[in-house]
């Protein structure tokens, strides 16, 4: 294994890696989409096919990124750029590091402004501003709101200075115990709100729609979708895993603490559905996926339910955490890379929390006062989220997985994950033919390149 040590510390133990990197994999697309994707794509039939997205696409790339980044000890930027000098490669790999690192912070800036509706949310749930509204009136609630710029400014300043304050205390001090708290309190409030869901709402549907393997309403398309959330579930492509990998003990098992996160969060995902849908079905309320069916569909329920505004409060504070750990890893391979230049730690956050700050501001704009300025269609809002998602996270992936695939040596990956020959043979059989020709599909169908064919 690498004797290198990262100048930024190291989690204490597998417990904070696993915590931290499960945080991050868990975000808004757990609960906001894999949900209905599933129901809409055949239930249980596009389950297993994610299943298997998972471990043919998604799982390699994440053992592939937390092996570099434990092997380099470094931001993304500088660990390829060490990693590809170590094999005689050319040091302009470390542009796979900064495509990684400006996705991020693109996707942190709308995330910044959903994570802030969310906050929004807590305060009016706790407040009653929905208790007994219909559907129509949460959509007039929630299109208040963003046709607000500065009540959406109010709101996403706010998340993203909790977001600093925690990334500027450091990697034992900030992350680690932020971690410590806010994932355990996510997965707690996850079981609270799937047990009042299966008991007010209306389960026998919900289960029915979520996990009926129904094979006839699977198409090609569905099972793009499947390889497409697969990729973007687990913060693959944007250096989080890098440089959380980074920080990560040599005495811990990189293959153990990969599948352990990738479960995690898929457990994550099949359960969320259950703490929403039970409750659109039993009000007879519109399934749909995306903002509307959080913060239009999903308040009706509650507001007609029993103690809903306790606990449309509780499933708004699950959001909330569950953007805040993502945005804390998003953030951190930026912070890591200033740092490594030469700036302290609280000028590097400084620094990038107001890259995003004002990036922020642009997509708050795009949502009222320049909604009427688009690009193909497109609002800044979409514009950001189609760049970042669509072209610079797959591009990512695809050139990760080649880098681990075929430039790193056979026996530094053997160093690092500690494997037997014929394990670390078949994952790198997989990753070298079968994850970039996956990834290449999700790129095509993102570009809209492929859909026709389906």
């Amino acid at each position: 294994m690498s004797e290198r040590k990262s100048i930024h510390g190291e989690w204490s133990s597998g417990m904070a890696f696993f915590l931290a990197a499960t945080g991050s994999a868990i975000g808004l697309g757990n609960i906001w989409r894999f949900p209905y994707l599933a129901g809409e794509n055949g239930g249980g039939a596009f389950i297993l096919v994610y299943l298997a997205c998972i471990v043919l696409i998604a799982l390699p790339i994440l053992i592939a990124e937390i092996t570099l980044g434990r092997r380099g000890r470094e931001s993304p930027l500088n660990t390829f750029r060490r990693l590809a000098l170590d094999e005689g490669r050319s040091r302009a790999w470390a542009g796979v590091g900064f495509i990684g690192m400006l996705s991020g912070i693109i996707i942190l800036s709308f995330y910044s402004v959903v994570a802030g509706w969310s906050l929004e949310y807590i305060w009016l749930s706790l407040r009653g501003a929905y208790q007994g509204a219909s559907a129509d009136r949460t959509d007039q609630l929630f299109s208040m709101l963003t046709s607000s710029p500065w009540q959406q400014m109010f709101w996403y300043t706010l998340f993203l200075a909790l977001t600093l304050i925690i990334v500027a205390r450091g990697v034992r001090k900030g992350l680690e115990r932020a971690v410590w708290i806010m994932v355990p309190l996510l997965f707690v409030l996850l079981a609270v709100l799937v047990a009042y869901a299966l008991v007010v709402g209306d389960a026998h549907a919900a289960i029915v729609y979520l996990y009926s393997v129904d094979f006839s309403r699977l198409s090609g398309h569905a099972v793009l979708l499947a390889m497409g959330h697969s990729f973007f579930t687990l913060s693959l492509g944007i250096g989080a895993m890098i440089v959380y990998g980074a920080y990560m003990p040599n005495r811990l098992s990189i293959m153990r603490a990969a599948i352990s996160v990738a479960v995690a969060d898929t457990v994550v995902a099949v359960l969320a559905g259950l703490a929403i849908f039970p409750l659109l079905f039993a009000r007879h309320l519109p399934v749909a996926q995306g903002p509307k069916l959080i913060f239009a569909s999903l308040p009706a329920a509650f507001g007609s339910l029993p103690f809903g505004f306790l606990f449309g409060a509780a499933f708004f504070a699950l959001l909330t955490l569950a953007a805040w750990t993502s945005a804390i890893s998003i953030i951190e391979p930026v912070v890591s890379w200033l740092v490594e230049l030469g700036w302290s730690r609280p000028r590097s956050v400084l620094a990038v929390g107001s890259v995003v700050w004002m990036s922020s501001m642009l997509i708050d704009f795009s949502l009222n006062v320049w909604s009427g300025i688009t690009w193909q269609g497109r609002t800044l809002f979409d514009l950001f989220n189609f760049v970042s998602s669509d072209i610079m996270l797959p591009l990512g992936g695809l050139l990760i997985a080649l880098f681990a695939g075929w430039v790193i040596s056979e026996r530094s990956l053997r160093q690092e994950l500690r494997m037997n020959r014929g394990a670390l043979r078949l994952w790198l059989w997989v990753l070298r033919y079968v994850t970039p020709v996956g990834v290449l599909l999700i790129f095509l169908n993102a570009l809209g390149l492929i859909r026709g064919a389906l």
